[in-house]
């Protein structure tokens, strides 16, 4: 039976045998010896445990973070996260060099922000980061400029 262009049924010639049979050739000369052994997979590596510190090293790291060095430092420095520098810091009873702004500050980084001045600019200003200013402005309801000129 016959519908428009194309046969219908089980009774379909096959077309372009020789570009098939070819096709097939290259696939089966691609694929593996099936009597050669498999081959030895890679073992995977566990996920190391984290690095611990000698004491003589917590010592060192507390000494250094006292006398300035910033917790991203002593990350690179003993190889370990910035977090866990934190930490480290927090269960020798360093005091960190966090800090917050007060009233009068958020105060003076709402006026900066309004005159036209950067977050980055403001936080400089008052020795925090520019997410802490950008904080402390959204919760107190500001309205930020678009970074990239659009509004």
């Amino acid at each position: 039976m016959r519908t428009g262009f194309f046969p219908v049924g089980d009774k379909v010639p096959d077309w372009n045998t020789k570009p098939r049979l070819q096709a097939l050739r290259d696939l089966l000369g691609a694929l593996p010896d099936l009597s050669a052994p498999l081959p030895k997979r890679e073992r995977q590596l566990k996920p190391s445990r984290a690095k611990r510190l000698k004491d003589d090293q917590v010592a060192e790291l507390c000494q250094a973070y006292e006398a300035g060095t910033s917790r991203r430092q002593l990350a690179d420095h003993f190889g370990i996260a910035p977090k866990t520098v934190s930490a480290i810091l927090k269960r020798q009873g360093v005091k960190t060099r966090w800090r917050k702004l007060a009233e009068t500050d958020v105060d003076e980084a709402e006026r900066l922000y309004a005159q036209g001045m950067s977050l980055a600019r403001i936080g400089e200003r008052l020795g925090v980061t520019d997410c802490a200013v950008r904080y402390q402005l959204n919760k107190r309801g500001v309205r930020m400029r678009d970074s990239h000129g659009r509004d």
